[in-house]
């Protein structure tokens, strides 16, 4: 069984990492924003707080957060594991971590500031599939259009320089504390995220000392 909790300030690629180490291993991706979201569209009886909290445009409180985490790894559906995505965010979720649950590694994606602020700002999403991409490596064949139903590309309302600085603070203010706890407790790896994707999950890999994916090891 493997436990992960994948880390790394946004547009640094770890959802992407995780969904590899998902398909391959059989573990559980687990995204936080993907439970903020699961609760809203299934009116639970925390989503009326969650979704005004995100309207608000302010982080949602670390006891809901906590009791979301809680209440997922309870449900004990990862026979062969789970990677946590999106958790924990500041220095209080990851002693609440430590002190309720054990993992094998915290794997940290490192990304200077300057080149999560080039991958952001030329991210694009389809106004009608919602499907990502990417106007310096997930190009269209048309340009602004779709690849797979036609939709008009248009930028995330959040996906301009002055906010995605905003997050990068965020990120180094309340995060990176977070990070230094688990590195003092030896259980971080930290990788170089400005390598290609196939070339950071291969990195991972190796410092986790798990198996190379079949079409990596036949280009090695």
């Amino acid at each position: 069984m493997h436990k992960y909790v994948i880390m790394g300030v946004q547009g640094c690629g770890k959802g992407t990492q995780a969904k590899m180490l998902a398909e391959d291993f059989d573990l559980v991706h687990i995204s936080v924003g993907d439970l903020f979201r699961w609760n809203i569209q299934s009116h639970t009886k925390l989503a009326a707080r969650i979704k005004r909290i995100i309207a608000d445009g302010q982080l949602v409180p670390d006891e809901i957060v906590e009791q979301l985490i809680r209440k997922r790894l309870d449900d004990h559906d990862w026979n062969y594991g789970y990677i946590l995505d999106g958790f924990p965010r500041n220095g209080r979720q990851a002693l609440f971590f430590l002190e309720s649950y054990d993992i094998d590694a915290v794997i940290h994606i490192d990304v200077p500031d300057e080149v999560v602020l080039q991958r952001v700002l030329s991210r694009r999403l389809c106004s009608q599939c919602g499907l990502d991409y990417n106007v310096i490596h997930h190009r269209p064949a048309v340009e602004n259009q779709c690849d797979v139903c036609g939709g008009e590309l248009v930028t995330r309302a959040d996906d301009n320089e002055a906010a995605v600085r905003e997050r990068l603070d965020t990120y180094h203010t309340r995060t990176e504390p977070a990070v230094e706890l688990f590195a003092k407790k030896e259980l971080i790896v930290n990788v170089d995220g400005t390598l290609p994707p196939g070339d950071v999950q291969a990195e991972i890999r190796t410092r986790l000392q798990l198996p190379q994916r079949a079409a990596d090891t036949k280009t090695a």
